[in-house]
């Protein structure tokens, strides 16, 4: 079962006639032409490749499919394992055996399920350690959209609760739980949900449980997902849970932009070491949202998303936020960086959200060089995002913020630029703004809005910000004293 991958050779026409073809190109009096139509189309060869199944198909059926990688000694097919790839065909005893199969080579150094073009219809099911999904180009596993074949687990521990309903949860489509060296990755194949029916249940209020994520991997380390498309979850499409050292690169996650209710693209979830990177983001909720338990179970359970480098995106979210850290934020978030990121045509930019009841603390956040175009609210500190698992909370858990650094921050068509809305309980504490200029499409006051807010802006920023901030020079010299960091300037009507 193990496939061999060797290289096309090259063909012997070309071989042969290399040289004399080269000589009459350059003794032609077309040659300038002909070397830039060969430049232009090796360019959009390579381009035409690289975006994946949703660019151009006419250009790619003359294209002999491009070899599979090989990640591992053992190398499997999944029709290995009465596989058939048809849309129709129910596939979950296939996936099951792969899945065992790979597990016995483990001490070989794993194995690697390729999975070929098709539709591989299948109902949930599990990685194991050591493990690479690659997904070719123009696969689709597609889950079963009947909620009687999802397995229902415990509720999160750091949750309590099955975050939609009380009691069990229904798991993820593909799911891995303590697990090292997982691979999922392709080119550019896709994991499709089916959440459709999902979602409308979920309005509908009929279902009993929790929906479950897409992909979620829980308590692992050494993860790698890259170069494939997730889309349609019926719930969060990416969950690391409890995870060490994931990386998260080149990923396309697609949901419907409306009435496809709490498909965050990447969950975060009290995890550590983690570089999200180069994803399009387009989806019903959070395009990423960090997390790290809810109120008295995450505070018990007392485990921080941190370290955590986020760079090079492109998000849309019409209903939520672009890139946002909690409101379930009750094991802490720090060290966290976002980088170069565009957030367009969306409700809200980037968002921190929290309440009293969580505890814990949101620190050391630096977000530079972001763009924003046509966003509702720019930059927005929530402190009253009051929803609770149940009664058992402590409301004088009040969680701090503080250490938040905004830099390089661009963009045009913004409502209102920023809003950090702190409490007396819960101030928000050195904030800095540098480099600021986003241009509005709301010309009155209040908009650049505060309330128990301190820290400071350094150099001159657009617009002008509000009076709870101190202003520095360029030289960081002192310009002026805030008035008051508890003055309140919020006003949500707009």
């Amino acid at each position: 079962m193990v496939e061999t991958l060797t290289l096309a050779p090259t063909p012997s026409i070309w071989r042969s006639h290399r040289s004399r073809w080269i000589t009459n190109l350059i003794t032609s009096y077309k040659t300038l032409l002909a070397v830039l139509w060969i430049v232009v189309f090796t360019s959009f060869f390579i381009w035409q490749r690289n975006v994946g199944s949703d660019g151009f198909m006419f250009f790619k059926r003359g294209v002999v499919a491009r070899q599979l990688p090989v990640f591992r000694p053992v190398v499997v097919n999944i029709t290995d394992f009465g596989g058939v790839g048809d849309g129709v065909t129910v596939n979950t005893v296939a996936f099951e055996r792969a899945v065992f199969y790979i597990s016995k080579v483990a001490k070989k150094g794993g194995g690697q399920l390729n999975v070929p073009a098709g539709k591989w219809l299948t109902a949930p099911f599990n990685l194991t350690s050591h493990m690479t999904l690659f997904l070719d180009q123009d696969a689709v596993i597609l889950a079963v959209d009947d909620e009687k074949v999802w397995t229902l687990m415990p509720p999160l521990p750091s949750y309590g609760y099955g975050r939609e309903h009380p009691g069990p949860r229904y798991g993820s489509f593909i799911h891995g739980q303590n697990l090292r060296d997982v691979v999922i990755t392709g080119h550019n194949g896709t994991i499709d949900g089916q959440g459709l029916n999902w979602w409308k249940k979920y309005r509908q209020k009929v279902l009993n449980h929790t929906r479950g994520p897409l992909v979620q991997i829980m308590y692992s380390s050494d993860i790698l997902i890259s170069n494939i498309t997730l889309r349609n979850s019926p719930f969060w499409t990416l969950h690391p849970y409890d995870c060490k050292n994931v990386t998260i690169r080149n990923m396309t996650i697609l949901a419907p932009l409306k009435e496809a209710p709490n498909t965050d693209g990447i969950d975060p979830d009290s995890c550590e070491d983690m570089l999200i990177e180069d994803c399009y983001i387009s989806v019903g909720d959070d395009a990423i949202a960090i997390k790290s338990g809810w109120d008295q179970y995450g505070a018990a359970y007392g485990k921080p998303s941190k370290n955590i480098l986020i760079r090079n995106l492109v998000v849309q979210s019409m209903v939520s936020a672009g890139i946002s850290i909690g409101s379930e934020m009750s094991g802490g978030v720090s060290n966290v960086t976002i980088e170069n990121v565009l957030v367009f045509n969306s409700r809200r930019a980037v968002r921190i959200k929290t309440a009293a009841g969580r505890g814990a603390y949101i620190r050391d956040i630096t977000y530079k060089n972001l763009t924003f175009d046509n966003v509702r609210v720019g930059i927005i500190i929530k402190t009253d995002y009051n929803e609770h698992p149940d009664e058992g909370f402590d409301p004088k858990a009040f969680p701090i913020i503080r250490g938040i650094t905004y830099s390089s921050i661009h963009g045009e068509g913004v409502r209102v630029p920023v809003r950090i809305h702190g409490m007396a309980d819960i101030p928000v504490r050195n904030v800095t703004f540098r480099d600021m200029s986003v241009g509005i499409t709301y010309k009155k006051k209040h908009i650049f809005q505060c309330a128990y807010v301190s820290g400071r802006v350094i150099g001159s920023i657009f617009p002008k910000p509000c009076e709870n901030l101190d202003l520095y020079d360029e030289n960081g010299s002192l310009v002026r004293k805030s008035v008051s960091e508890n003055a309140s300037d919020i006003d949500y009507d707009i």
